[in-house]
Protein backbone atom coordinates (compact mmCIF):
# COMPACT_ATOMS: atom_id res chain seq x y z
CA UNK A 1 0.00 0.00 0.00
CA UNK A 2 1.18 3.52 -0.80
CA UNK A 3 2.68 5.83 1.77
CA UNK A 4 1.33 9.31 2.27
CA UNK A 5 2.56 11.57 -0.54
CA UNK A 6 5.33 13.75 0.89
CA UNK A 7 5.13 17.38 -0.25
CA UNK A 8 6.52 20.76 0.71
CA UNK A 9 5.05 24.20 0.23
CA UNK A 10 6.97 26.50 -2.10
CA UNK A 11 6.46 30.24 -2.55
CA UNK A 12 9.14 30.73 -5.19
CA UNK A 13 12.93 31.14 -5.12
CA UNK A 14 12.70 34.62 -3.59
CA UNK A 15 11.49 33.03 -0.33
CA UNK A 16 14.73 31.24 0.53
CA UNK A 17 13.84 27.72 -0.63
CA UNK A 18 14.55 26.37 -4.09
CA UNK A 19 12.93 23.49 -5.90
CA UNK A 20 16.27 21.70 -5.80
CA UNK A 21 16.22 22.08 -1.99
CA UNK A 22 12.79 20.47 -1.90
CA UNK A 23 13.91 17.57 -4.06
CA UNK A 24 17.02 16.97 -1.96
CA UNK A 25 14.90 16.81 1.19
CA UNK A 26 13.05 13.85 -0.32
CA UNK A 27 9.66 15.35 -1.16
CA UNK A 28 7.95 14.08 -4.28
CA UNK A 29 5.47 16.91 -4.63
CA UNK A 30 5.19 20.68 -4.39
CA UNK A 31 2.35 22.70 -2.90
CA UNK A 32 2.12 26.17 -4.43
CA UNK A 33 0.00 28.71 -6.25
CA UNK A 34 0.12 31.43 -8.90
CA UNK A 35 0.95 34.01 -6.26
CA UNK A 36 1.41 36.91 -8.68
CA UNK A 37 -2.20 36.85 -9.87
CA UNK A 38 -4.50 39.15 -7.82
CA UNK A 39 -7.15 37.51 -5.66
CA UNK A 40 -10.31 36.92 -7.63
CA UNK A 41 -8.74 37.00 -11.08
CA UNK A 42 -8.60 33.97 -13.38
CA UNK A 43 -5.42 31.89 -13.47
CA UNK A 44 -4.75 31.41 -17.17
CA UNK A 45 -3.78 28.06 -18.66
CA UNK A 46 -0.45 29.60 -19.65
CA UNK A 47 0.33 30.90 -16.12
CA UNK A 48 -0.45 27.52 -14.59
CA UNK A 49 1.52 25.67 -17.25
CA UNK A 50 4.57 27.88 -16.63
CA UNK A 51 4.66 27.15 -12.88
CA UNK A 52 4.02 23.46 -13.47
CA UNK A 53 6.83 23.22 -16.03
CA UNK A 54 9.29 24.83 -13.62
CA UNK A 55 8.35 22.33 -10.91
CA UNK A 56 8.55 19.34 -13.23
CA UNK A 57 11.95 20.44 -14.55
CA UNK A 58 13.28 19.54 -11.09
CA UNK A 59 11.78 16.05 -11.10
CA UNK A 60 8.83 17.04 -8.88
CA UNK A 61 5.08 17.25 -9.37
CA UNK A 62 2.66 20.04 -8.57
CA UNK A 63 0.59 17.97 -6.14
CA UNK A 64 -1.70 20.54 -4.51
CA UNK A 65 -2.73 24.12 -5.16
CA UNK A 66 -2.57 26.22 -2.02
CA UNK A 67 -4.43 28.42 -2.37
CA UNK A 68 -6.91 29.65 -4.93
CA UNK A 69 -7.92 32.50 -2.64
CA UNK A 70 -11.54 33.59 -2.43
CA UNK A 71 -12.48 37.19 -3.20
CA UNK A 72 -14.11 39.18 -0.43
CA UNK A 73 -17.23 39.65 -2.57
CA UNK A 74 -17.87 35.91 -2.11
CA UNK A 75 -17.00 35.84 1.58
CA UNK A 76 -19.14 38.86 2.45
CA UNK A 77 -22.00 38.17 0.06
CA UNK A 78 -21.53 41.36 -1.99
CA UNK A 79 -23.59 42.02 -5.16
CA UNK A 80 -20.82 41.02 -7.58
CA UNK A 81 -20.07 37.64 -5.98
CA UNK A 82 -21.49 35.65 -8.90
CA UNK A 83 -18.92 37.25 -11.19
CA UNK A 84 -16.07 36.18 -8.89
CA UNK A 85 -17.53 32.69 -8.47
CA UNK A 86 -17.48 32.28 -12.26
CA UNK A 87 -13.85 33.42 -12.32
CA UNK A 88 -13.09 30.86 -9.62
CA UNK A 89 -14.71 28.13 -11.73
CA UNK A 90 -12.71 29.26 -14.76
CA UNK A 91 -9.51 28.89 -12.72
CA UNK A 92 -10.55 25.37 -11.69
CA UNK A 93 -11.12 24.51 -15.36
CA UNK A 94 -7.64 25.75 -16.24
CA UNK A 95 -6.08 23.79 -13.36
CA UNK A 96 -7.87 20.65 -14.53
CA UNK A 97 -6.62 21.25 -18.07
CA UNK A 98 -3.11 21.04 -16.57
CA UNK A 99 -4.04 17.87 -14.64
CA UNK A 100 -3.84 19.55 -11.22
CA UNK A 101 -6.66 18.07 -9.23
CA UNK A 102 -6.38 19.01 -5.53
CA UNK A 103 -7.15 22.55 -4.34
CA UNK A 104 -6.69 23.76 -0.78
CA UNK A 105 -8.54 26.98 0.09
CA UNK A 106 -9.94 28.78 3.11
CA UNK A 107 -12.87 31.00 4.01
CA UNK A 108 -11.08 33.01 6.72
CA UNK A 109 -11.90 36.66 7.20
CA UNK A 110 -9.30 39.46 7.24
CA UNK A 111 -6.09 37.40 6.92
CA UNK A 112 -5.14 33.75 6.54
CA UNK A 113 -3.74 33.33 10.06
CA UNK A 114 -2.89 35.33 13.17
CA UNK A 115 0.24 35.21 15.32
CA UNK A 116 1.66 37.82 17.71
CA UNK A 117 5.35 36.86 17.71
CA UNK A 118 7.18 35.60 14.65
CA UNK A 119 10.49 35.16 16.52
CA UNK A 120 9.51 33.31 19.68
CA UNK A 121 12.66 31.79 21.14
CA UNK A 122 12.36 28.25 22.48
CA UNK A 123 14.51 26.89 25.34
CA UNK A 124 16.79 25.10 22.86
CA UNK A 125 17.40 28.34 20.93
CA UNK A 126 15.20 27.53 17.94
CA UNK A 127 12.70 30.16 16.78
CA UNK A 128 8.98 29.49 16.53
CA UNK A 129 5.66 31.31 16.08
CA UNK A 130 3.51 32.36 19.06
CA UNK A 131 -0.11 33.38 19.55
CA UNK A 132 -0.82 35.41 22.69
CA UNK A 133 -4.45 36.50 23.27
CA UNK A 134 -3.36 39.39 25.51
CA UNK A 135 -1.11 40.74 22.76
CA UNK A 136 -4.02 40.49 20.30
CA UNK A 137 -6.25 42.38 22.72
CA UNK A 138 -3.58 45.06 23.19
CA UNK A 139 -3.29 45.50 19.42
CA UNK A 140 -7.05 45.65 19.02
CA UNK A 141 -7.74 48.03 21.91
CA UNK A 142 -4.77 50.37 21.94
CA UNK A 143 -3.13 50.24 18.50
CA UNK A 144 -5.96 49.53 16.10
CA UNK A 145 -8.47 51.22 18.44
CA UNK A 146 -11.33 49.33 16.84
CA UNK A 147 -14.74 50.78 17.52
CA UNK A 148 -16.63 48.78 20.15
CA UNK A 149 -13.59 46.58 20.76
CA UNK A 150 -13.99 47.13 24.50
CA UNK A 151 -17.22 45.11 24.39
CA UNK A 152 -15.36 42.05 23.12
CA UNK A 153 -13.06 41.69 26.14
CA UNK A 154 -13.80 41.06 29.80
CA UNK A 155 -12.43 43.27 32.55
CA UNK A 156 -9.49 40.99 33.33
CA UNK A 157 -8.37 40.72 29.71
CA UNK A 158 -8.71 44.47 29.21
CA UNK A 159 -6.59 45.17 32.27
CA UNK A 160 -3.87 42.70 31.23
CA UNK A 161 -3.86 44.09 27.70
CA UNK A 162 -3.44 47.62 28.98
CA UNK A 163 -0.50 46.62 31.18
CA UNK A 164 1.03 44.68 28.28
CA UNK A 165 0.66 47.60 25.86
CA UNK A 166 2.16 50.10 28.29
CA UNK A 167 5.18 47.82 28.75
CA UNK A 168 6.03 47.78 25.04
CA UNK A 169 8.91 49.77 23.64
CA UNK A 170 8.56 51.46 20.26
CA UNK A 171 10.45 48.58 18.65
CA UNK A 172 8.31 45.96 20.38
CA UNK A 173 5.15 47.73 19.26
CA UNK A 174 6.38 47.68 15.67
CA UNK A 175 7.21 43.97 15.91
CA UNK A 176 3.71 43.21 17.23
CA UNK A 177 2.08 45.17 14.42
CA UNK A 178 4.23 43.48 11.79
CA UNK A 179 3.52 40.03 13.22
CA UNK A 180 -0.25 40.46 13.13
CA UNK A 181 -0.20 42.10 9.70
CA UNK A 182 2.30 39.63 8.26
CA UNK A 183 0.34 39.54 5.05
CA UNK A 184 -0.90 36.80 2.84
CA UNK A 185 1.19 33.69 2.09
CA UNK A 186 3.31 34.36 -0.95
CA UNK A 187 3.90 38.02 -0.09
CA UNK A 188 6.66 39.60 1.95
CA UNK A 189 4.69 42.82 2.34
CA UNK A 190 2.77 43.41 5.56
CA UNK A 191 -0.85 44.42 5.09
CA UNK A 192 -1.12 48.20 5.66
CA UNK A 193 -2.84 48.82 8.97
CA UNK A 194 -5.28 51.19 7.23
CA UNK A 195 -6.35 48.39 4.86
CA UNK A 196 -6.66 45.93 7.72
CA UNK A 197 -8.79 48.40 9.69
CA UNK A 198 -11.11 49.20 6.79
CA UNK A 199 -11.57 45.50 6.00
CA UNK A 200 -12.32 44.80 9.65
CA UNK A 201 -14.94 47.55 9.67
CA UNK A 202 -16.45 46.07 6.51
CA UNK A 203 -16.84 42.60 7.98
CA UNK A 204 -17.51 43.48 11.64
CA UNK A 205 -21.27 43.43 11.23
CA UNK A 206 -21.39 39.95 9.69
CA UNK A 207 -22.55 37.20 12.03
CA UNK A 208 -21.69 33.50 11.88
CA UNK A 209 -25.00 32.50 10.19
CA UNK A 210 -24.30 35.06 7.45
CA UNK A 211 -20.79 33.73 6.85
CA UNK A 212 -22.11 30.17 6.81
CA UNK A 213 -24.74 31.16 4.28
CA UNK A 214 -22.11 32.79 2.06
CA UNK A 215 -19.89 29.70 2.27
CA UNK A 216 -22.84 27.45 1.41
CA UNK A 217 -23.69 29.66 -1.57
CA UNK A 218 -20.11 29.35 -2.80
CA UNK A 219 -19.95 25.58 -2.30
CA UNK A 220 -23.26 24.96 -4.05
CA UNK A 221 -21.95 26.88 -7.04
CA UNK A 222 -18.45 25.43 -7.38
CA UNK A 223 -18.60 21.85 -6.10
CA UNK A 224 -20.75 20.47 -8.96
CA UNK A 225 -18.28 22.04 -11.40
CA UNK A 226 -15.29 20.70 -9.48
CA UNK A 227 -16.82 17.22 -9.53
CA UNK A 228 -17.19 17.37 -13.31
CA UNK A 229 -13.52 18.33 -13.53
CA UNK A 230 -12.38 15.62 -11.12
CA UNK A 231 -11.02 18.25 -8.71
CA UNK A 232 -10.99 17.69 -4.95
CA UNK A 233 -11.68 20.87 -2.97
CA UNK A 234 -10.09 20.84 0.51
CA UNK A 235 -11.20 23.62 2.84
CA UNK A 236 -8.58 24.61 5.42
CA UNK A 237 -9.74 25.23 9.02
CA UNK A 238 -9.58 28.69 10.56
CA UNK A 239 -6.29 29.60 12.24
CA UNK A 240 -6.59 30.09 15.16
CA UNK A 241 -9.89 28.23 15.62
CA UNK A 242 -11.65 30.87 17.71
CA UNK A 243 -12.88 34.44 17.14
CA UNK A 244 -10.19 37.10 16.74
CA UNK A 245 -10.97 40.85 16.62
CA UNK A 246 -14.62 40.02 17.23
CA UNK A 247 -15.01 38.14 13.92
CA UNK A 248 -16.73 34.74 14.17
CA UNK A 249 -15.17 31.55 12.87
CA UNK A 250 -16.98 29.06 10.65
CA UNK A 251 -14.40 26.29 10.11
CA UNK A 252 -13.00 25.62 13.56
CA UNK A 253 -14.88 22.77 15.22
CA UNK A 254 -16.35 19.34 14.56
CA UNK A 255 -19.76 20.96 14.07
CA UNK A 256 -18.34 23.45 11.57
CA UNK A 257 -16.68 20.71 9.54
CA UNK A 258 -19.89 18.67 9.56
CA UNK A 259 -21.79 21.67 8.20
CA UNK A 260 -19.22 22.04 5.43
CA UNK A 261 -19.15 18.41 4.26
CA UNK A 262 -22.94 18.10 4.56
CA UNK A 263 -23.51 21.32 2.62
CA UNK A 264 -22.97 19.65 -0.73
CA UNK A 265 -22.86 15.86 -1.00
CA UNK A 266 -19.99 15.21 -3.37
CA UNK A 267 -16.60 13.47 -3.31
CA UNK A 268 -15.17 16.81 -4.42
CA UNK A 269 -16.35 18.62 -1.27
CA UNK A 270 -13.74 17.92 1.38
CA UNK A 271 -11.34 19.37 3.92
CA UNK A 272 -7.68 19.93 4.62
CA UNK A 273 -6.95 18.26 7.94
CA UNK A 274 -4.65 20.72 9.72
CA UNK A 275 -3.63 19.30 13.09
CA UNK A 276 -2.12 22.58 14.22
CA UNK A 277 -5.11 24.78 13.42
CA UNK A 278 -7.70 22.40 14.85
CA UNK A 279 -5.43 21.41 17.74
CA UNK A 280 -5.00 24.94 19.07
CA UNK A 281 -8.07 24.33 21.24
CA UNK A 282 -8.27 21.28 23.50
CA UNK A 283 -12.00 20.77 22.88
CA UNK A 284 -11.40 19.60 19.32
CA UNK A 285 -11.17 15.80 19.23
CA UNK A 286 -8.80 15.34 16.31
CA UNK A 287 -9.14 11.56 16.27
CA UNK A 288 -12.93 11.77 16.04
CA UNK A 289 -12.60 14.27 13.20
CA UNK A 290 -10.42 11.79 11.29
CA UNK A 291 -12.74 8.89 12.11
CA UNK A 292 -15.92 10.66 11.05
CA UNK A 293 -14.65 12.75 8.14
CA UNK A 294 -11.81 10.55 6.92
CA UNK A 295 -13.21 10.03 3.45
CA UNK A 296 -13.44 13.82 3.07
CA UNK A 297 -9.78 14.49 3.91
CA UNK A 298 -8.06 15.38 0.63
CA UNK A 299 -4.94 17.06 2.02
CA UNK A 300 -2.93 16.96 5.25
CA UNK A 301 -1.13 19.71 7.16
CA UNK A 302 0.69 18.12 10.08
CA UNK A 303 2.21 20.32 12.77
CA UNK A 304 2.14 20.50 16.54
CA UNK A 305 1.36 23.23 19.04
CA UNK A 306 1.90 23.57 22.75
CA UNK A 307 -1.18 25.03 24.38
CA UNK A 308 -0.86 27.08 27.56
CA UNK A 309 -3.40 27.68 30.32
CA UNK A 310 -3.68 31.39 29.45
CA UNK A 311 -4.99 30.63 25.96
CA UNK A 312 -1.70 31.21 24.18
CA UNK A 313 0.07 28.60 22.09
CA UNK A 314 3.32 28.23 20.24
CA UNK A 315 4.32 25.92 17.43
CA UNK A 316 6.24 22.99 18.84
CA UNK A 317 8.41 20.39 17.10
CA UNK A 318 6.27 18.08 14.98
CA UNK A 319 6.43 15.14 17.39
CA UNK A 320 6.19 17.22 20.59
CA UNK A 321 3.55 19.55 21.98
CA UNK A 322 -0.06 19.11 23.03
CA UNK A 323 -1.17 17.14 19.96
CA UNK A 324 -0.68 13.32 20.02
CA UNK A 325 0.93 13.07 16.60
CA UNK A 326 1.53 9.33 16.85
CA UNK A 327 -2.20 8.69 17.40
CA UNK A 328 -3.09 11.02 14.55
CA UNK A 329 -0.68 9.27 12.18
CA UNK A 330 -2.03 5.89 13.18
CA UNK A 331 -5.59 7.05 12.48
CA UNK A 332 -4.53 8.40 9.08
CA UNK A 333 -2.85 5.12 8.14
CA UNK A 334 -6.05 3.27 9.07
CA UNK A 335 -8.00 5.67 6.84
CA UNK A 336 -5.58 4.80 4.04
CA UNK A 337 -6.18 1.10 4.68
CA UNK A 338 -9.93 1.68 4.49
CA UNK A 339 -9.52 3.44 1.14
CA UNK A 340 -7.25 0.69 -0.12
CA UNK A 341 -9.78 -2.01 0.76
CA UNK A 342 -12.76 -0.13 -0.66
CA UNK A 343 -11.00 1.14 -3.76
CA UNK A 344 -12.55 4.55 -3.15
CA UNK A 345 -10.44 7.64 -2.58
CA UNK A 346 -6.79 8.60 -2.99
CA UNK A 347 -4.63 6.33 -0.83
CA UNK A 348 -1.46 8.42 -1.18
CA UNK A 349 -2.98 11.48 0.51
CA UNK A 350 -0.73 14.52 -0.01
CA UNK A 351 0.86 15.61 3.28
CA UNK A 352 3.18 18.45 4.13
CA UNK A 353 4.98 19.36 7.34
CA UNK A 354 3.15 22.55 8.24
CA UNK A 355 5.55 25.25 9.41
CA UNK A 356 8.95 24.61 10.90
CA UNK A 357 11.32 26.15 13.42
CA UNK A 358 14.13 28.46 12.37
CA UNK A 359 17.40 26.94 13.51
CA UNK A 360 21.06 26.44 12.61
CA UNK A 361 22.15 28.22 9.41
CA UNK A 362 18.59 29.27 8.60
CA UNK A 363 18.91 31.92 11.32
CA UNK A 364 21.35 33.75 9.05
CA UNK A 365 18.65 34.26 6.42
CA UNK A 366 15.44 34.60 8.40
CA UNK A 367 14.36 37.51 6.24
CA UNK A 368 14.26 35.27 3.20
CA UNK A 369 11.55 32.98 4.54
CA UNK A 370 7.83 33.51 4.84
CA UNK A 371 7.06 33.07 8.59
CA UNK A 372 6.91 29.37 9.45
CA UNK A 373 8.45 28.26 6.17
CA UNK A 374 12.14 27.82 6.89
CA UNK A 375 14.04 25.08 5.08
CA UNK A 376 15.85 23.09 7.78
CA UNK A 377 13.00 23.15 10.32
CA UNK A 378 10.50 21.84 7.80
CA UNK A 379 13.02 19.30 6.55
CA UNK A 380 13.35 17.94 10.08
CA UNK A 381 9.58 17.87 10.42
CA UNK A 382 9.19 15.98 7.16
CA UNK A 383 11.79 13.42 8.25
CA UNK A 384 10.13 12.98 11.65
CA UNK A 385 6.70 12.46 10.11
CA UNK A 386 8.03 9.97 7.55
CA UNK A 387 9.85 8.02 10.24
CA UNK A 388 6.73 7.98 12.41
CA UNK A 389 4.62 6.78 9.50
CA UNK A 390 7.10 4.07 8.53
CA UNK A 391 7.45 2.80 12.10
CA UNK A 392 3.70 2.71 12.68
CA UNK A 393 3.13 0.86 9.40
CA UNK A 394 5.54 -1.86 10.53
CA UNK A 395 3.79 -2.08 13.90
CA UNK A 396 0.33 -2.28 12.33
CA UNK A 397 1.59 -4.96 9.92
CA UNK A 398 2.83 -7.06 12.81
CA UNK A 399 -0.49 -6.57 14.64
CA UNK A 400 -2.37 -7.81 11.56
CA UNK A 401 -0.18 -10.91 11.43
CA UNK A 402 -0.80 -11.92 15.06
Amino acid sequence: MKYLKSTLRWFGPQFGVSLQDIRELGAVGVVTACHDIPIGEVWSVEAIKSVKAEIESHGLEWSVVESVNIHKAIKYGLPDRDNYIQKYIDTLKNLSANNIKTVCYNFMQLIDWTRTNLSYKLPNGAISLLYDPIAVAAFDLFILKRENAREFYNVETYSKAEVYFNSLSTQQTTLLINAILAGMPGSKEAIPISVFKSTLEEVSGIEKPDLRENLAYFLKAIIPEAEKLGIKMALHPDDPPFPVFGIPRIASTYEDLKFIVDCVSSPSNGITFCSGSLGAIASNDLLKIIADFGSKIHFLHLRNVTRKADGSFYEAAHLDGSIPMEKIMKALIKEQQRRHRSGIGEVAIPVRPDHGHVLLDDKKRMGDFYPGYSLIGRGIGMAQLYGLEKGLRETLLLEDET
